[in-house]
């Protein structure tokens, strides 16, 4: 290392050599040296700038003829070689290329500098194809390489250092024109240079870069999967020698994680998460500014588009989208990269893109007739419409340029809606057209008779409200598909609730008739029509609006919702606010009580999306099994023992259910009670319980277990009381009804009216059970301040109650009779209630 002071001598004997002396030259050229070795050392500029003036000033003592002159164009090349390399000034590389050249002139054949004038040349060639793309450079480099190695024999020092040059060379003309002598060719240089560069060698990271990187495009040539293998194993041996702060690691960070996703592709698929994590380090290495920066967005993206192409999550496909505008961003219209940088990111965005659409649609019908031609589409043929579309190709621009937090809310926005669609609700009539009538062919161009002609009417409707989709249950279900007629009807509810629109056809309404009078609202599947969509627009026969109301939703139109709660029974804060669920479930019944379906087993059917059940739909089944299967699973996930709240025949399928919906079709009144003072006095005249029993009987009531349905058998918590007397009070033979008298263990003597009599064998083996059904979340906090919870519960156990009949079966079950008749029964008094008999009973 040079000292300061020997600059210092260096400068003092420059001053002594003014111009015309003869030592001059060499005084010039001795200065600049150690300049420019000091600018290697530290990096001033202004050392490198003032040694290619003195070399400047030494090349014009040192004419053409004068001893010296080879060296002086040699280094003065060496120094604005240099300076391109800081500024990237073309000129300056020009400069260096003649002054090369001069200097080879200079140095013949067996000259001992001849070998470093071809390598620097060859060099400076290399570097301006690197940047002017100019194909005669590369073919001179190369052939000047060829001939520095045949003057660098095995064995000499230099050899591996010339070796690299040509082999890269090599490689760059392999990537030219891919032919494949000169790859092979730059393997075997660069697996010849890493012997002579062993482990501890400065440049062994290089040559195991070099020859993965060769390896590695051999096998993109010819897919020989040992090529592969062997550049990730040299790739991660040049990683090793690279630790953070190294000046190449990011290049091999970059090419290792290239390998490693191509390995993912071809041979295996473990190397992609690898490949990931090093391009995100790759990426760290290169922040805002770094020329390489874009490169490395692009590379990770594509990474992240093969992970969601692997694995399906989103998340990746979002992050691939994101790098992907970035890099983007960096590389304008005029940028080389820009077109393969907006190819990757338009193919990330429209993957994400897709993915948003396959969501909406899987939630959506699976086929929709297209308003405006009039053609039945599937969702391909739906998502074939939208990337056709100009909105897409407008959402596919955005995407590019949007801000990344507001990109998916703006997939989201475009996508739902152009998917939006009406949905028909009408009555059934002759001639509907079936799938198979209209498949293939517009509707528009079909029949104007019957069925055809409401059909059409109603997408020509449709599409006048602005919705390129809409559906019918006649045609878009193919009812001879058993898996998708089950599909359609499980999810119909969902349908209309995420329809823009339902358009309610009232085929029998006139302009001035009533909406209430049409038999829309007698029809089973109509219900569902009617609470699921909040947007409605009810239709008279000849297609006008009902009264002519111009309002975009008919269902909050305070005249309409008067006559719809009319005509329903139905309370209007569900009318327009309707959420599907078990909860409520008595009252959900009795709204259909009233209505019907052609199928009877359809009446089941078409309140599973009411009360959000997902059930197998099994036509053909008895319409009391589809009913009895829908209240037991209403009774399995709530617990609600309201559903046993009917009066009428009983199901054959379980006794505790009716075996028609019609049976809901009132309410049950309450058994009469005393007034609020009445039952207050009544209990303050009763013995004062035992806190003991009474907490004994809250517990127990506590730790039953919810009703529930298993194997066609209702488990029933209960409150029981044995039966122990029944007899009937007339005899008479010509009675159109039979009246009894009953006693049960804890309850008063009460009376039942059956329409038949019972059998002589139920009254004498006196089997027989009044029970209370029970749920423990009846079970609640006081809501009496000056009670406590168990005595709140003494006080509701001491009303009238409406209790059912059961007789006992052999194995210990049980079945409920008399369920033509409600049975009220009232606790004796406190001390009864206390002795309450809690069971969980099983009742086929």
């Amino acid at each position: 290392m040079k000292s300061p002071d020997d600059l210092s001598r260096k400068r003092a004997k420059l001053e002594r050599c003014p111009p015309g002396h003869n030592g001059r030259a060499v005084a010039l050229t001795s200065l600049a040296g150690a300049l420019y070795d000091r600018f290697r050392r530290e990096g001033v500029v202004a050392d490198l700038e003032e040694a290619i003036t003195l070399e400047r000033v030494t090349l014009e003592l040192r004419p053409s003829g004068r001893p010296g002159r080879g060296d002086s164009l040699n280094n003065l090349a060496c120094g604005l070689l240099g300076r391109f390399q800081i500024y990237a000034t073309m000129s300056d590389l020009e400069e260096a290329i003649e002054l090369f050249r001069e200097a080879l002139l200079l140095r013949p054949s067996g000259h001992p500098d001849r070998p470093s004038s071809l390598h620097n040349l060859a060099s400076c060639l290399s570097t301006r194809y690197d940047n002017r793309r100019v194909v005669t450079d590369l073919e001179e480099s190369v052939m000047l390489g060829q001939v520095v190695l045949e003057l660098r024999p095995p064995g000499h020092p230099d050899r591996g250092i010339f070796l690299n040059s040509l082999a890269c060379n090599l490689t760059k003309r392999f990537e030219k024109h891919a032919v494949i002598r000169d790859l092979e060719e730059a393997i075997k240089l660069h697996r010849e240079a890493l012997g002579l560069h062993p482990s501890g060698h400065p440049n062994r990271s290089t040559s195991l870069h070099n020859l993965a990187l060769c390896l590695s495009y051999r096998y993109d040539h010819q897919r020989t999967a040992d090529d592969l293998e062997e550049a990730v194993e040299l790739g991660r041996a040049a990683l090793q020698l690279r630790p953070p702060g190294h000046p190449d690691r990011g290049i091999s960070l970059r090419n290792l994680a290239c390998d490693l996703r191509r390995r993912f592709g071809k041979v295996d698929m473990r190397g992609l998460d690898d490949a990931i994590e090093l391009q995100r380090a790759t990426l760290q290495l290169h922040p805002s500014g770094h020329p390489d920066r874009s490169s490395s967005l692009h590379n990770l993206s594509i990474c992240l588009l093969d992970r969601y192409d692997f694995k399906g999550v989103v998340a990746h496909l979002e992050e691939a989208v994101t790098f992907g505008c970035a890099a983007l961003a960096l590389c304008p219209p005029n940028h080389p990269d820009h077109e393969a940088t907006l190819s990757l990111v338009e193919r990330a965005a429209n993957q994400v893109i897709r993915s948003v659409i396959l969501t909406t649609l899987t939630a959506m019908p699976t086929r929709l007739l297209h308003t405006h031609t009039g053609i039945l589409c599937d969702r391909y043929a739906q998502v074939s419409y939208f990337t056709r579309s100009q909105q897409y190709s407008q959402l596919l621009s955005s995407c590019t340029t949007c801000n990344p937090d507001q990109r998916m809310q703006l997939i989201h926005t475009h996508v739902s809606k152009y998917f939006q669609y009406a949905m028909f609700s009408h009555r059934w009539g002759e001639g509907e057209p079936l799938l198979h009538d209209i498949d293939g062919q517009s509707i528009y161009d079909m029949s104007t008779k019957g069925g055809f002609a409401k059909l059409q009417a109603f997408c020509r409707t449709a599409r006048e409200q602005d919705y390129l989709w809409a559906w019918s249950d006649t045609c878009c279900i193919d009812k001879g598909s058993g898996a998708e007629l089950q599909m359609a009807v499980v999810s119909m509810f969902a349908w209309y609730r995420q329809s823009a629109l339902t358009i309610a056809y009232l085929s029998d309404i006139s302009d001035t008739g009533s909406l209430g009078n049409s038999e829309w609202f007698s029809r089973g599947w109509t219900l569902q029509e009617l609470l699921a969509p909040p947007t409605v627009l009810f239709y008279t026969q000849n297609w006008s609006p009902y009264k002519n109301l111009t309002s975009s939703n008919h269902k909050p139109d305070a005249t309409v919702l008067e006559e719809l709660e009319r005509a329903t029974g139905i309370d209007p804060q569900f009318l327009t606010g309707f959420s599907p669920g078990v909860d409520g479930a008595r009252s959900k019944l009795q709204w259909a009580s009233l209505r019907r379906t052609s199928r009877p087993e359809d009446m089941a059917y078409s309140l599973f999306g009411i009360f959000n059940l997902r059930l197998p739909i099994m036509y053909g089944e008895p319409a009391e099994q589809a009913l009895a299967r829908l209240l037991g699973e209403v009774i399995s996930r709530s617990g609600d023992i309201s559903v046993l709240d009917w009066v009428g025949e009983a199901s054959s399928f379980n006794s505790c259910f009716p075996a028609h919906i019609a049976s809901y079709r009132s309410l049950p009144s309450p058994p009469p009670q005393l007034n609020a003072e009445e039952h207050t006095s009544k209990i303050s005249q009763q013995p004062i319980p035992s806190s003991t029993a009474l907490q004994t009987l809250y517990r127990s009531l506590a730790e039953l277990p919810l009703p529930r349905f298993l194997s066609r058998r209702v488990i029933l918590p209960c409150i029981a009381h044995r039966v122990t007397a029944i007899q009937l009070k007339t005899t008479d033979p010509d009675a159109s009804s039979y009246a009894y008298e009953m006693q049960a263990s804890g309850l008063r003597p009460l009376e039942i009216t059956l329409p038949s009599e019972l059998e002589d064998a139920t009254i004498s083996r006196v089997t027989l059970q009044l029970v209370r059904p029970w749920n423990p979340q009846l079970l609640g906090p006081s809501t009496k301040p000056y009670a406590t919870a168990e005595e709140q519960l003494l006080s509701e156990l001491g009303k009238p109650f409406n209790a059912l009949l059961l007789i006992e079966l052999p194995s210990n079950q049980y079945k409920r009779i008399a369920s033509s008749t409600l049975i009220a029964a009232h606790s004796v008094d406190s001390a009864t209630v206390l002795q309450s008999e809690v069971k969980v009973l099983e009742i086929v």
